[in-house]
Order: C-alpha cells, then structure tokens, then sequence
C-alpha cells in the first residue's frame, strides 16, 4: 500500500509539473525574470540555457579557460585548494578500511585536501586523468571559492546572473569554481540552494530526481571518513592515500544508491537492493556543454560525471543563491520523515532533514 502511494505522487508530480519525458526543457534564450520565477523557481523545476546566456562572457567568447596559459598567468602566485581521492568520488560511500571487500560495511568518505600553487594544482589535475594514476585531483573547494581563490579571473564571467538576481530578489551567497578531469564524478546529493550552474569548458552529464521522490535514493546514516595523504605534500611525490574513520564516530546520512555500478554482479546487487530507484521512473538526465547553463531547483537530487575538452580538464562556475523556505520546503520536510519499508531485507528507515545536503563536488 505504502508503495502504490509513493509512486502515485511520483506520477503526479511528474504528469503535473515535471514532465514524463525524463528530459529537461531546453531554452534558446535566458527567460525573464518573472517567466523564471514563475515557471521555473515557483515550480521547482529544472531547465538548460543554451550559449545565448552567456556569449557575452569573455571566458566564453573568448575561450580564454580552454587556454592552460592564460589561467596560469592570470592566477601566477595563487594558492588554491585541490581535494584528492583514489577514484575521483569525493563525498561519497566507499567500503570501510576494516571492510575492504564491502558488503554493507560502508563508510561516507571526504577528499584530502591540499593547498598549491594554481599552476601546480592545474597541472595535477591533468596528470590524475590517467587511469593509472593512484589519486584524481579536483578543484572543487566550494565556500565562495571563487571570489575568495580566483578572483583574478572575475572580468572573465558576470559576478552574478542578472535575470536571476533580479527574480530572486538578492545576489548569490556563493559563486565556486569547479576543475576538474574526466574521472571526477559526484554521488547523488542535494543542496538548499537555487543553482545556476555554468560549464565553461567541457561537459557535465547529469541525473536528477525531484525532491518528491527522496524515498528512491535510500537515504541512510553513514560513519564519516577521511582520505589522508601517505606521502610528503608534493605533488611529484603523491602516492596513495590512507582512509581513516573520523573520531569521535559521526554519522553522516547520505545516498545509498550508486547509479553506474561498476560490474555487472554490482548492478544485480543494487537493483535487489534498491528497487524503488532501478524500477521506478527513468531520473531526469542532461547534458550541459560548454556555455550552457542549468538551473537545478532547490533540494533536487543530483548526480554528476564529466567529460574533459581537448586539454583534459573541466571547468565550471556556479551561483548559489539562498532559498526560500517556504510551504514546499515544509510539504518536502515531511515527506521525508515518512518511514517506509523498501523491500524485504531491510529493517524500517527514515530520511532526515538535513539528509544528502551540500559540500560536495559537482
């Protein structure tokens, strides 16, 4: 009975004011501030901006960041931060060090986090693309990174997004700068934030599933770890890293639901233990090339893969601006707190508030 419910408010929602296609709508030109407002951010509903939105930018006219010695110069003496993982999912469920053939034994696991020099960093993250390498560098420091590490580099793109501050009646709270190479990959989380999500060089694939069906992901609480380097800070030195629980034990709720498995018999284990997400409605899936733009509502569950442009990178900027916590953020707070049993080898759980939130890679 549970189920039959659950998937009716997935249908609805869907039929209502998603759309059944699984795509997301495509614009030719930036909206209005009052169509976006009212038929994207009062619906709480994605869409693409083609390149109209952002042509007039010089990182994008210009292809000034697909140029390795352009950015080098124009940050020569940064230090920015780069965040290290032996498979590029940072913020993600890994087996436990005590566990290493998994099972359920899993862990939430966050990158090791280093400073260097911009060229450095640059440099690192192309070297960690290959499949033989021991890490995947990332910049990804999120905190307003752009502003507070890249500031050089702000004639390139707009300090905010002019229809949206205006519909949104502020200016974003954060703009962050996203580097990163084609084995960076982000696990399904969400954030509590309107996103105007910009690729600059590269591409982003993403999938997305409405808040409405926050019972799909299999949200459960997770003991928190951290990578941490085994060698000196160099990076001509990097070798691998070390996971290590964090002390005291913190729980940290997070997505169970891996979507690209890496096997065929971890596919078959996922699809038995998380149905509800593998036999449910296809997730909402696109791809934002370089100069486009994603608006990712609110509390929408995302995942995210890239693929690198011609110099083995990928680069993106985004906008977060503060939401407003209104009757849909009380409708979607209590939708999770709605205990359900999924299938038959699980106990009863439940999602709480703060479940699968930000700090994380996209």
């Amino acid at each position: 009975m549970e189920e039959r419910r659950l998937r009716d408010l997935w249908r609805e929602a869907r039929e209502l004011s998603f759309g059944t296609s699984g795509e997301v709508e495509r614009l030719e030109s930036p909206p209005t501030p009052l169509r976006f407002l009212r038929d994207y951010v009062a619906a709480n509903k994605p869409c693409v901006i083609s390149r109209a939105a952002t042509l007039h930018w010089p990182a994008i006219a210009r292809s000034l960041w697909s140029d390795d010695a352009y950015l080098c110069r124009a940050l020569n003496g940064r230090t920015v931060s780069v965040h290290l993982t032996p498979h590029g999912r940072a913020d993600s469920l890994v087996p436990l060090p005590s566990a290493p053939g998994g099972g359920r034994g899993l862990c939430f696991a966050t990158a090791c986090s280093r400073s260097m020099e911009f060229s450095e960093a640059l440099h690192l993250i192309a070297a960690t693309g290959s499949p033989s390498s021991p890490v995947v560098a990332y910049a990804q420091q999120q905190h307003d990174c752009f502003r507070a590490e890249y500031s050089a580099l702000a004639a390139d793109v707009e300090p905010h997004i002019p229809w949206a501050t205006e519909a949104l009646a502020c200016l974003p709270e954060a703009v962050n700068l996203w580097i990163g190479n084609g084995r960076s990959e982000t696990s399904f989380h969400k954030d509590h934030y309107e996103n105007l999500y910009v690729v600059v060089t590269g591409k982003k694939h993403f999938l997305l599933l409405p808040p409405t069906e926050a019972h799909r992901l299999y949200v459960r609480s997770y003991p928190a770890a951290q990578y941490v380097a085994r060698t000196s800070s160099s990076s001509e030195e990097m070798g691998e890293l070390k996971l290590e629980m964090l002390e005291p034990e913190t729980l940290v709720p997070w997505c169970s639901v891996d979507p690209y498995p890496p096997s065929p018999e971890a596919m078959a284990e996922h699809r038995s233990s998380f149905p509800l997400y593998f036999e449910g409605p296809r997730p909402f899936e696109c791809t934002v090339e370089a100069g486009e733009m994603l608006y990712l509502p609110s509390m929408w569950f995302h995942h995210v893969r890239q693929t690198p442009d011609c110099n083995g990178k990928t680069i993106a900027i985004n906008y977060w601006y503060d939401m407003v916590f209104d009757i849909k953020y009380a409708y979607f707070n209590f939708l999770q707190t709605v205990n359900y049993s999924p299938c038959a080898k699980e106990s009863s759980w439940m999602l709480c508030n703060s479940s699968c939130d930000a700090t994380l890679e996209d």
